[in-house]
């Protein structure tokens, strides 16, 4: 199968009836489709923060489902752990004694609600034995999931040269973690915290900046900025906006609501095929038939200006042509909409009946045929 391109619109210019903003890294995304309806160098690797912070929940939720951990476990606090993310380092922390056991379900609480720095480095030495072993394992998880652009130091986000996400990336782990984790995902937006007979609000300042909202988080370092990841829902719809690289705590919240406001504002979802609804076909070798069709398993939609003339372009993309016997149900290719020059969305599309072997004939002809294709055909055929 032809590799899969990045979902990836390029934000209108303001002169074009778009939207102009000042954080250097920005990109707004419709979560259920994955289109990108607004990006400003999405794709430049940038310290990400305590939105790393997301990457270690993501692994620890993991961990969870597969059943390698469970919530009741408990992770000793380290020396290493209490000093350096604790009370005595002064940054965000769930103030967990020096020593003491605690259970995983209050540590990802203290690491998401609190933003606690103790929290991520005791989950990670508890699961690897060491921050920087775990965060081995968080670059080869991220790649796992799509997060091409990552690369892990630590499990919290404190400066490192090593720490690298895009603004792309960071959307697209926001956007697995909603979809795959919607238990845990509630965390997010959970508004308080108490441990230790301390209690604290959630310190994701975008919960409260606009209607809808419901995680996840915001970080800064010295040497990346102010940023934030964050997702909000209007009657069906829901936006994910990340921004990073500002010199003020306030500006990421006026970016992000910003860039919100005007993607709900401006946009509409609108479905262009229904599911398990034949959308093309690709070509068979040494079939019965010389086709098959194909069909997606969720409705293939996309963001388009409310009242607007945005062109849109649907390709079939597949590597073909494919080999009979085939059954119902067998991934082949996907269907990408373009809008204008780049891709608004892309979704898998499986076989949507069974075509028998051929003739012996029939193979033949289709043997030639495939040598034609393989010299002369990309496999993407338009709509």
């Amino acid at each position: 199968m032809a590799h899969a391109a990045n979902n990836s619109v390029q934000g209108a210019k303001k002169e074009e009836g778009g939207l102009d903003i000042d954080a250097p890294t920005a990109i707004l995304v419709e979560a259920k489709s994955g289109a990108v309806l607004f990006e400003k160098n999405a794709d430049q690797p940038v310290p990400p923060s305590s939105m790393l912070k997301l990457m270690t929940a993501e692994f620890v939720f993991n961990a969870l489902r597969k059943g390698d951990i469970k919530a009741t476990d408990q992770y000793v606090v380290s020396e290493n752990a209490w000093r350096r993310g604790g009370a005595p380092a002064g940054g965000p922390t769930m103030f967990a004694a020096i020593h003491s056991r605690v259970g995983i379900e209050d540590l990802l609480r203290g690491m998401i609600i609190d933003n606690g720095n103790d929290s991520a480095m005791v989950l990670a030495e508890g699961i690897a034995g060491s921050e920087r072993e775990f965060a081995t394992m968080l670059t080869k998880r991220a790649q796992e999931i799509g997060l091409t652009q990552s690369t892990f130091a630590n499990a919290t986000g404190m400066s490192d040269p090593n720490n690298k996400m895009t603004v792309r990336d960071v959307a697209k782990l926001a956007r697995h973690v909603i979809q795959t984790y919607p238990d845990y995902y509630k965390l997010y937006n959970e508004r308080e915290f108490t441990w230790n007979k301390i209690r604290q609000q959630n310190r994701n300042p975008l919960l409260n900046a606009m209607s809808g909202s419901d995680g996840l988080i915001a970080g800064s370092t010295k040497d990346g900025g102010y940023g934030a990841v964050t997702s909000a829902v209007q009657e069906t719809t829901r936006l994910i906006v990340v921004v990073n690289g500002l010199d003020d705590p306030d500006d990421r919240v006026t970016e992000a609501k910003k860039l919100l406001d005007w993607g709900f504002r401006n946009f509409e979802v609108r479905t262009l095929f229904e599911p398990d609804r034949v959308v093309g076909y690709a070509k068979v070798f040494g079939g019965s038939s010389g086709s098959v069709g194909l069909a997606s398993r969720e409705p293939v939609s996309v963001m388009v200006q409310r009242g607007g003339g945005d062109k849109l372009i649907a390709r079939i993309v597949y590597q073909g042509p494919v080999r009979a016997p085939v059954e119902p149900g067998r991934q082949v290719g996907v269907v990408r909409v373009w809008r204008g020059p780049n891709v608004a969305v892309e979704t898998p599309l499986y076989t949507a009946e069974t075509v028998g072997v051929g003739s012996t004939i029939r193979r033949a002809f289709d043997g030639v045929s495939e040598l034609v294709i393989g010299l002369f055909r990309s496999g993407t055929r338009k709509l």
